[in-house]
């Protein structure tokens, strides 16, 4: 009996202990990437990001499997957690897969405190007639963002109810960031009959800009005032900016528009851009990411246009000499990206001698690359003047001139903390704060 016992269970006893060990093997790997991530200092979350609770989660695996973005989530103690969090772009993917409803998407954490200005229920903010929408005020999922601009927009709409037309050369509305909540509220305003703009310090679409091409961003249906639905069942980064700028199409959307201040003025608002312009308004929307607005190297040249600071379409830069400022993760990937276009000479500067915050395998690629001779490397070098065409580097071995017909700077952002403390806005700093979700909208 004991002998034919064994002989039925040995093979389960092989098949448990299999899975076992892949189950503890994943685990040990997970740790190893999340101390890796921990020593490169690549283990905060940017903005929104999931919070597992430990109480609900089982341990499936759906959120690590559902994440379009390497490494983010991984299993530990046959939980889900967060691993390499500067990773994560907030799409909440993984909380639409967990089949318990354990992820929670989250602003900030116990040891980085997020910003979020108080708002009342119909959005308006501390300072009478500027409302807030958006990522900047809690909403990151772009299809919540999507509905709050709309609710926020028409919250300001209606407090116009009863006044007086406005006078010449007074906007209604000025909706400050063309992100998804932005161009909602514009479309909102524009089926309103509203006098609306739009400034975007950049293009419309927001944070999606910066996401990786080609990667899965949304999950259910979208939809603006005035537009058609979009549906997937999966879309990508793509097709969602299509989505934006057909969205945007016949809107007032002024790009490179970046508003510095905004100030009560009468029974008016003034809108000053970073230019000197100033616009008045009877209300102004705040819709802006939190990703904030990116540095610039703050050197002669820096303005004569050959000067960028996001990567959309590498392809454009095809057959050209281009210098990669930065050390991080996006500058890394960018040089990356670039060094495949057909005839481009890449150059990467950085000022450190090491690549503290590059992930492990972006690194191999990397060296991989300069020893191909498809990117030249410049460590422990400044960029202290950019000509037509060429750039000038400080470094060890005194200052060199490079090739360049385009630089693409990416040292990172400024976060707009500052621009709402300079406008006046109340704003609370939350450790873990759960986003509120737009009335009648589910997670994503």
């Amino acid at each position: 009996l004991y002998v034919l016992l064994a002989a039925a269970l040995g093979p389960l006893a092989v098949v448990f202990a299999l899975i076992e060990w892949r189950i503890r093997h994943r685990e040990r790997k997970d740790r190893d990437l999340r101390a890796q991530a921990e020593r490169l200092g690549l283990d905060s979350p940017i903005s929104l990001h999931p919070h597992v609770d430990p109480n609900r989660c089982i341990g499936s695996g759906a959120c690590v499997a559902a994440c379009s973005v390497r490494h983010v989530l991984g299993l530990r103690d046959l939980q889900a957690h967060l691993t390499r969090g500067s990773a994560c772009v907030g799409h909440g993917a993984c909380a639409a897969a967990c089949p318990m409803e354990a992820i929670s998407l989250v602003f900030g954490t116990a040891r980085r405190g997020i910003d979020i200005p108080r708002v009342s229920p119909d959005f308006e903010s501390s300072v009478p007639g500027v409302f807030v929408a958006g990522e900047v005020g809690g909403m990151g999922l772009i299809r919540n963002a999507v509905e709050q601009g709309r609710q926020a927009a028409n919250a300001a709409i209606a407090s116009l109810a009863g006044l007086p037309r406005a006078p010449e050369g007074v906007r209604d509305l000025i909706i400050v960031g063309g992100g998804p909540a932005g161009i909602s509220a514009a479309r909102a305003a524009h089926a309103a009959g509203v006098d609306a703009l739009v400034c975007e310090q950049d293009d419309p679409g927001g944070a999606i800009l910066s996401y990786p091409r080609g990667k899965i961003i949304l999950t259910r249906p979208i939809e603006m005032p005035g537009m058609p639905v979009v549906k997937g069942p999966r879309l990508s980064k793509e097709q969602l900016m299509d989505f934006i700028e057909g969205a945007a199409a016949d809107l007032d959307v002024r790009t490179r528009a970046r508003v510095a201040d905004v100030q009560p003025d009468g029974e008016h608002l003034r809108v000053e851009l970073a230019d000197g312009e100033v616009l008045t308004t009877r209300r102004v929307l705040i819709s802006v990411g939190r990703r904030g607005t990116p540095a610039k190297l703050g050197v002669p040249g820096e303005e004569l246009g050959a000067v960028i600071y996001t990567l959309r379409e590498p392809e454009r830069l095809a057959g050209q000499a281009v210098l990669v400022v930065g050390g991080g993760n996006s500058a890394v990937e960018s040089a990356l990206l670039l060094s495949e276009q057909p005839g481009t000479a890449v150059q990467l500067s950085y000022r450190g001698d090491v690549f503290h915050r590059v992930a492990p395998e972006t690194r191999e690629r990397l060296d991989a690359a300069v020893a191909a001779g498809r990117i030249a490397l410049y460590l422990g070098t400044e960029v202290t003047r950019i000509d037509f065409g060429a750039v000038a580097l400080d470094g060890p071995e005194g200052t060199r001139t490079v090739p360049a017909d385009t630089v693409l700077v990416q040292i990172g952002g400024t976060l707009p903390t500052a621009f709402l403390h300079r406008i006046g806005l109340l704003v609370d700093v939350h450790h873990g704060k759960r986003i509120v979700r737009a009335a009648t909208q589910p997670a994503i």
